[in-house]
């Protein structure tokens, strides 16, 4: 009677595992509840120490190169007015104008620290998000620690993520990385988590709420950025192809169909109170921000942005050329050779430089100008404008030194930078490069693990998004480096 009722007991908790975390952990494999705390608890000294040289590497970022940049300021502007005035917009020759350039993910975080330790307190902005970049570094580990159920795996994970000097860098910048990055980081685990990686659940409203609080993760990086939505892509297409997989089991699919519903319901509903907001303000349906973060006044520039995109492939070019546009003046000598493809093209954009610079302002009729140009060359290299070139930004983005915060010279590669500037450029390319080339050599060991095709997939996504973008900035690819530091964590796995 014991032996059935223990065999009865097994029997409904492998199906409750089965329904509501779609796979059944193992006991080899060190899942249980409370297994991931534990492993914090049995090597705390490790973790203590690492996360003393993380916050004290993110510190010095803070003192030595705090960056407060001009989207700083731009946020700072939006969270001010909507503190003093009640009124989320900008500053605009000295009246406050209601603004949907920017999502509210951003200034309602500076709001809340302004509120705490005073406007303008950028400083008190910078430390706290040591603190989340911090606690994205355990939530590393923990991914790494539930999809491996490896202890070594973990703290590999920990260290790198703990050691990285690119998100040190920029959790010492007022700028929305640092948040969309942590965010991204808990919606992954949280899904790990509901996939039923590391966590023994025989409850079924757990599950639930695990699939919506990823969803809510999901929902806080959609409010802090746009392309925040790849990540909802990423995790509805992962559940997706499980649901093709197990059509056949009407209990795992009932359940993939609930994580779902659950994960898009919590990643939609925080849109909704801002999407009210712009209907009843500003008169406009824009769920999320306009694409190239414009208000209605603002000058569209489509022309110049395609014609940018037929030759675009570098950092340096959006330094160079793409910021200048309104307001500087444009260099043609600056242009690489790849934006002609005759004499004439140079001829004819030379003279829409030299219109541009006239009064720093980008007409229509210029910008027709532009467009018509645009046209020409992708007519003429199509390959080129919609396979190649975003490619090569793919590339650039993901393994050019990540520099631009600090007074490095761009142009790196030419090697006339100050000795001490160039020395950090060629170390930040080399640290940057051994990641890569980690997580590259850790994809093949870690591709056997349940949940590995998530990542895989958020990474084609995102990847596949900023190939599209005409401006590769190389910050646009941070989001990713919990992947790249789980898939560098593979290695540490022991070989069975």
């Amino acid at each position: 009677m014991q032996f059935a009722a223990a065999a009865s007991t097994a029997t409904r908790y492998i199906r409750c595992v089965r329904e509501l975390g779609l796979r059944e952990p193992s006991r080899e494999q060190g899942f249980g509840p409370g297994s991931a705390r534990t492993l914090v608890r049995s090597n705390l000294r490790f973790f203590l120490a690492l996360s003393f040289v993380a916050l004290a590497l993110r510190s010095a970022w803070v003192v030595w190169f705090p960056g407060v940049v001009d989207d700083s300021r731009f946020y700072a502007n939006i969270a001010e007015n909507w503190l003093r005035h009640g009124i989320y917009g900008v500053t605009n020759s000295g009246v406050i104008v209601p603004t949907l350039s920017r999502l509210p993910g951003y200034p309602v975080f500076l709001a809340a620290i302004f509120t705490l330790f005073g406007i303008g307190n950028f400083r008190a902005v910078l430390l706290v998000q040591v603190l989340f970049d911090l606690g994205t570094c355990y939530l590393i580990a923990d991914l790494a620690w539930r999809l491996f159920s490896s202890e070594r795996a973990a703290k590999a994970a920990f260290a790198l993520a703990a050691l990285c000097p690119f998100l040190a860098n920029y959790a010492a910048s007022a700028l929305t990385e640092t948040l969309e990055i942590f965010f991204t980081a808990l919606a992954l685990d949280l899904a790990v988590r509901g996939l039923g990686n590391g966590e023994a659940t025989t409850t079924p409203a757990r599950p639930r709420l695990i699939w919506l609080g990823s969803g809510l993760s999901v929902g806080a990086a959609i409010l802090l950025r746009p392309d925040g939505g790849i990540l909802l892509a990423a995790l509805g297409g992962y559940l997706l192809w499980l649901l093709v997989r197990r059509m056949r089991s009407a209990t795992s699919a009932r359940a993939i169909l609930w994580a779902g519903a659950l994960l898009t319901l919590g990643a939609l509903a925080p849109l909704i109170p801002w999407t009210l907001r712009n209907l009843h303000t500003l008169h406009r349906f824009e769920p999320l921000a306009p694409r190239y973060a414009t208000d209605s006044d603002d000058v569209a520039m489509p022309g110049f942005n395609r014609w940018v995109k037929t030759w675009m492939a570098d950092y340096v070019s959006v330094e160079e050329i793409y910021w200048k546009v309104p307001g500087d003046t444009l260099d043609s000598t600056l242009l690489p050779r790849r934006a002609f493809d005759s004499p004439q093209q140079m001829d004819q954009t030379r003279d829409l430089f030299a219109a541009y610079n006239n009064n720093h302002e980008m007409t229509r009729e210029l910008d027709a100008g532009f467009a018509a140009l645009a046209a020409e060359r992708v007519h003429d290299a199509p390959l080129r404008y919609y396979l190649w070139l975003p490619a090569v930004r793919i590339a650039d983005m993901c393994l050019r030194p990540r520099t631009e915060l600090l007074p490095s010279d761009p142009r790196w590669w030419e090697f006339n930078d100050d000795h001490r500037w160039l020395a950090v450029s060629v170390a930040f390319g080399v640290v940057n490069l051994l990641y890569v080339a980690l997580a590259a050599t850790g994809l093949p060991r870690a591709h056997k693990f349940f949940g590995i095709g998530l990542f895989v997939l958020f990474l084609l996504l995102r990847s596949a998004f900023l190939g599209t973008l005409e401006n590769p900035e190389p910050r646009y690819t941070l989001e990713c480096y919990p992947v790249v530091i789980i898939l560098a964590a593979a290695l540490f796995h022991p070989r069975a």
